[in-house]
């Protein structure tokens, strides 16, 4: 049987072969200007879209501006201690009431006409009012509200004012390595000052791929294994772990680490000086959650896709990553790191040094993960071969770190949204259920 999700003009972009096993995605999919169109309005303004984390606002009157989705949005915390999340457009006129990245504020000033609004939203400013009407009312023109939730300090929201699911409901799976990254502090988790603003001349979705695949390692990070094995630690072999579908488009992979984690991992990389304090964390986190979920926590390195585009990986370091289309070639991506709060100091150095060293954008993998999608895009200039392959692992019971099923499932969900699919939870794990019978 041969199932073709087909694409709203034309030819399918997605073709699920469980009969061959086979999985392709038509090229298309990363060159066509029309589909990155249609993506916006059919995925960015339809799913819960991640904003950022809690620990960036430490405080009433703290905000961050940034794009989400293609929108420019302000995240604040206003004087009543509430995070909202708010247009960053004046409802005078429409200009930005935030041009900064962070701060903290009591109130938004729109640079045009002095219009001014509340940390918390309300129009509380408006110069020579005698010049309008007795039926204009502040009121009716504070700062337009996104509907917004979090989850273990992680911030979303939707442009949708039908999205039917709560924000806990549409994340799936996604929550229970959500949980794992937020349970490693009694404290909190915080988000390091600082971040990385970069891109590449490639589609958002090969970005996407790339950071749940890791066939690729040794072949693509070859300076980076010999880095690690300079250093006494050993890279990541081609097999060991398992990849997971988390449901409506959400996968993950999950592997032993190679490298120390500061958390509370130690090889020789991090020095005998700090052995005896990562080892006694760790001991801590048995008593916490038991053997088997410690284990997980503190042992395991880990790659997160949330749908439709946060990547969280939790390694030597872990890096919250936003990766936004900019037309149908070319992304931006936002990257920060995420520790505890209450991390020893030298710990905290050793793991933004690690970040930096690997994750950050002069790293030695981040580089290599742009060189090498850029290179796939100039690849797809040439048309004659059509469909990429992601077939790899559909022939296993039990998928492992370097099959692509992550990836499946992200497209999976990605053709039902472009064809209007709500894609509810059990039609999310529908094909890869259907895989396991096939095989």
């Amino acid at each position: 049987m041969t199932i073709e999700l087909r694409r709203p003009v034309g030819d399918p972009i997605v073709i699920d072969d469980l009969e061959r096993l086979s999985f392709q995605v038509d090229r298309r999919a990363y060159t066509d200007e029309d589909l990155a169109a249609q993506e916006m309005t059919r995925i960015f303004d339809r799913c819960w879209l991640y904003v950022g984390h809690e620990s960036e606002l430490p405080g009433p009157g703290s905000y961050v501006a940034r794009d989400v989705g293609g929108r420019p949005v302000v995240m604040a915390r206003g004087s009543d201690g509430v995070v909202r999340v708010f247009a960053n457009s004046c409802t005078h006129r429409g200009a930005l009431i935030c041009s900064q990245p962070a701060g903290q504020t009591r109130s938004f000033r729109c640079p045009y006409h002095d219009w001014t609004f509340s940390n918390q939203g309300d129009l509380v400013g408006v110069p020579i009012p005698d010049g309008y009407g007795p039926g204009f009312r502040k009121a009716d023109f504070g700062l337009a509200r996104h509907r917004s939730d979090t989850y273990r300090g992680f911030v979303f929201l939707t442009f949708d004012p039908e999205q039917p699911r709560t924000l806990t409901e549409y994340l799936a799976g996604a929550t229970e390595y959500l949980d794992l990254i937020d349970d490693q502090s009694e404290a909190g988790m915080e988000v390091i000052q600082g971040a990385q603003l970069h891109g590449a001349r490639a589609n958002w979705k090969l970005m996407m791929e790339n950071s749940v695949d890791i066939y690729h390692f040794r072949a693509l990070h070859k300076r980076y294994v010999g880095y690690m094995e300079s250093l006494g630690s050993v890279p990541p072999r081609r097999r060991g772990g398992f990849g997971r579908a988390l449901g409506l488009g959400h996968g993950a992979n999950e592997l032993p680490p190679a490298a120390a984690r500061p958390l509370a991992y130690w090889t020789p990389m991090f020095g005998e000086e700090v052995r005896p304090r990562i080892e006694a964390t760790a001991a801590r986190f048995v008593d916490r959650f038991g053997a088997e979920r410690a284990e997980r926590i503190t042992g395991t390195n880990r790659a997160v896709l949330i749908f439709p585009n946060l990547m969280i990986i939790d390694a030597i370091a872990i890096t919250i990553r936003k990766i936004d289309p900019v037309g149908a070639a070319q992304m931006a991506i936002t990257s920060v790191a995420l520790a505890p709060k209450d991390e020893d100091p030298d710990i905290r150095e050793l793991r933004k040094s690690h970040y930096l060293t690997f994750l950050g954008p002069a790293g030695f993998a981040t580089p290599d993960d742009i060189e090498i999608v850029e290179s796939c895009q100039r690849g797809y200039l040439n048309r004659t071969v059509r469909y990429s392959d992601l077939s790899r692992g559909m022939n296993k019971e039990v998928p492992e770190t370097t099959d692509e099923l992550p990836a499946r499932e992200f497209w999976r969900q990605w053709d039902r949204l472009m064809h209007g699919d709500d894609g509810h939870l059990e039609v999310a794990h529908r094909a890869e259920m259907r895989e396991a019978r096939t095989r």
